[in-house]
């Protein structure tokens, strides 16, 4: 594994597929750091502008033809992917497809459809790390899109590794999290300490693991209104129009949202001239615009556990004296892409903001039109976003000031807020550390503020090993103590082995020769023996018994002591033991194993009467064979010679070990004849560690 651990996740949101790349330290590596606040911190995770790509519609398109995700949808991205992350990391890659509003708005067969569509292109078309499918692709509940949001937002403006330039007051060093979509809006936050003990069973337990093996955890409240992004909120909107007129007769609605004389469909297609059927007119009123959009906050629903903000759903009292809030997506992307222009003040001003929107809204469409041509508000701001801004932002306004409650900034009396507003005034987001109650941002330090780097630093962290046998694992779930039943791992890993030695390397290379690695020495030195006893078994029999001979000469003084102590030589050094080989056919092409008489029943034979084992008794001639019966006393007989004029007396510890293996033979005339020649006499009985006086050694060629 390599110095860097890469993570692919894609965003499949409501209006198109989002992939982003990611990449950080493996642990062995950054826990070799000799900063200490960096061993303290979570993992660093690192990404590039060029590494997300986005394509459009969103995967809930494909709920029809669910077979063509992959295909004509997905690869595009799977693609990038494989081109930034390099080839030998692929495997150790994890993937991510998370889908969110748009996804969970289709049906439960819809969904299982597109999920295991996705799932199966995956596997077939990429090398990524995708160990379970259930995990790995999903629909996440709005609440967990929710949490990666504010794991996100709070590791970029530094409240998890740097709290001290965090405090906010109370024990508090956190910020609130905003997000709107186009289908669903979600809020964390860590209620004050007053909120959590009151509401602790309403609260989600967040645990993370910096460098070090030490553990970080929080209780937050977070929550999602599904139907309440700007694109579903525009459908409730233009319904309750054609609602509020009461007749079916009419094909022209009176739309205050709309800038003056533009007409499109009821779907938002602009059209030239009026229509036969049913479509929207827009009169610029943007006073009337926000009158309109408040009652789709539905702030009067039933509440069945107090207090609730919106559409009957309970969320914790906000103290906006420690809770600030930064807000992406919508948040970001209505309040500046038409109405920064010409303003160095990024921060969000209700007063400021409001005089922005109403100016621009009052104007007729012909006046917009022209100066979107002269690009009077950026080159990003073309017709669709023009017609859209005005009712984004009513309800982005409602949805801040009058559903969540944030203080109205430069209009309201901060202090006499029955939100206990912050006591700061309006100053630059960022030189006053994000202190405003609402700030709308999309990067931090260049990097893009998204929930789906919140899902990878907390995977990067559950990836840590843990310093502590009994440490829990990273994850989140139910404000209970231990394992909660609904505990939710980052991946299908659960809990990582304990302890630094349970840590990953980045590979046998780095460990052994890196310059920082406690186990470049002895790893080096065990290396080099291995090495060592490769080559000495490599360079041959002939070569092994010289260097031990020249090993004896070098301790000559010592030899006899050594000799006393180790009698006999190793099998694989020496010529004593058994050889393995064939019997060469040079002066040896023919023998015959003769008879031979014994004295006793050595090795399992018994004697008969004639003094013949049973086992010679059946004797057969072998012609050419390098083995035969397991007989201590053997003969052999070659061509034109008499056995009774040459009898072979080598030791048979020389000839024959006890299983019956023959010696490696090259010439006869390494064979030389005993001093018993013509007699029949039984050979002596084998002796083991003893060299025969009558062998000579063999020559090596």
């Amino acid at each position: 594994m390599g110095k860097w651990r890469y993570g692919v996740i894609l965003d499949a949101g409501s209006s198109g597929t989002r992939v982003h790349i990611y990449r950080w330290l493996n642990n062995f590596k950054a826990r070799q750091s000799d900063d200490l606040q960096k061993l303290r911190s979570l993992p660093e995770i690192k990404t590039k502008e060029e590494w997300t790509k986005k394509i459009k519609p969103g995967i809930s398109t494909f709920a029809d033809k669910p077979e063509r995700v992959g295909s004509d949808h997905l690869d595009e991205l799977l693609q990038h992917a494989l081109d930034v992350v390099p080839e030998t990391a692929v495997k150790d890659t994890p993937v991510f497809l998370l889908a969110t509003a748009g996804m969970r708005l289709l049906s439960d067969a819809q969904r299982a459809q597109i999920l295991n569509e996705v799932c199966s292109y995956f596997r077939s078309n990429s090398g990524f790390l995708l160990p379970e499918c259930d995990i790995h692709i999903q629909v996440i509940p709005g609440e967990t899109e929710g949490l990666y949001g504010w794991i996100a937002a709070n590791y970029l403006l530094g409240s998890f590794d740097s709290p001290e330039d965090h405090a906010h007051g109370k024990d508090h060093h956190t910020y609130g999290f905003l997000d709107m979509g186009g289908a669903s809006a979600q809020i964390a936050f860590v209620p004050n300490a007053t909120e959590t003990e009151k509401h602790a069973n309403d609260l989600k337990l967040l645990r993370l693991r910096n460098v070090d093996g030490s553990t970080q955890e929080f209780r937050i409240f977070v929550t999602s209104w599904l139907e309440y992004g700007v694109r579903e909120a525009r459908r409730r909107f233009v319904a309750a129009i054609q609602e509020s007129v009461g007749s079916t007769d009419v094909n022209e609605y009176p739309d205050p949202c709309l800038p003056r004389g533009l007409r499109t469909t009821l779907d938002g297609a602009i059209v030239d001239e009026s229509l036969e059927e049913p479509h929207l007119l827009g009169t610029g009123r943007f006073d009337e615009c926000l009158r309109q959009t408040y009652p789709l906050l539905d702030k009067d629903a039933p509440c069945a556990d107090e207090p609730c903000l919106l559409h009957g759903i309970h969320v914790p009292a906000i103290d906006f004296d420690v809770n600030h809030f930064v807000g992406i997506s919508e948040y970001w992307h209505t309040t500046h892409e038409i109405f920064e222009m010409g303003y160095k003040d990024k921060a969000y001003d209700f007063n400021t903001y409001q005089q922005r929107v109403s100016a621009f809204c009052s104007q007729d469409w012909g006046s917009i039109n022209l100066g979107i041509a002269e690009s009077r508000w950026g080159s990003k701001v073309d017709a669709s976003k023009a017609q859209e801004v005005c009712f984004k932002a009513s309800w982005i306004i409602n949805m801040l000031h009058s559903g969540i409650g944030i203080p109205r900034v430069g209009i309201e009396n901060i202090g006499a807020s029955a939100h206990n507003g912050t006591k700061e005034v309006l100053q630059h987001g960022k030189e006053k550390g994000y202190l405003d109650p609402f700030q709308a941002i999309h990067k931090i330090d260049s990097t893009e503020v998204s929930w789906t780097l919140g899902k990878v630093v907390l995977y990067a962290s559950s990836q840590v090993p843990a310093v502590e046998p009994d440490a829990l694992p990273v994850g989140f779930g139910s404000n209970e103590p231990g394992i909660p039943v609904d505990f939710q791992y980052p991946s299908v890993e659960l809990v990582p082995g304990p302890g630094p030695v349970a840590e990953e390397s980045e590979s046998w290379h780095d460990a052994l020769f890196g310059g920082e690695s406690p186990r470049r020495i002895p790893g080096l030195l065990l290396f080099v023996l291995i090495i060592v006893i490769a080559l000495f078994f490599l360079c041959g029999r002939t070569r092994r018994s010289r260097l031990y001979i020249k090993m004896q000469n070098m301790f000559k003084r010592g030899g006899a002591r050594m000799r006393r102590k180790y009698p006999g030589k190793l099998s694989f050094i020496g010529r004593n033991g058994p050889s393995y080989e064939r019997v060469l056919e040079d002066g040896a092409a023919q023998f015959e194993l003769a008879e031979a008489d014994t004295d006793s029943d050595d090795d399992g034979y018994a004697a008969d009467s004639d003094g013949i084992s049973p086992a010679h008794s059946k004797r057969n001639s072998y012609k050419g064979s390098a083995t035969g019966s397991q007989t201590p006393g053997l003969k052999f007989e070659f061509d034109n010679m008499s056995s009774s004029s040459i009898g072979l007396g080598i030791a048979p510890a020389n000839v024959l070990d006890r299983q019956g293996l023959v010696v490696r033979t090259e010439s006869r005339e390494h064979l030389v004849p005993t001093a018993t020649q013509g007699s029949r006499s039984r050979t002596v009985s084998p002796t083991r560690g003893r060299k025969s006086p009558m062998l000579k050694p063999v020559t090596d060629e």
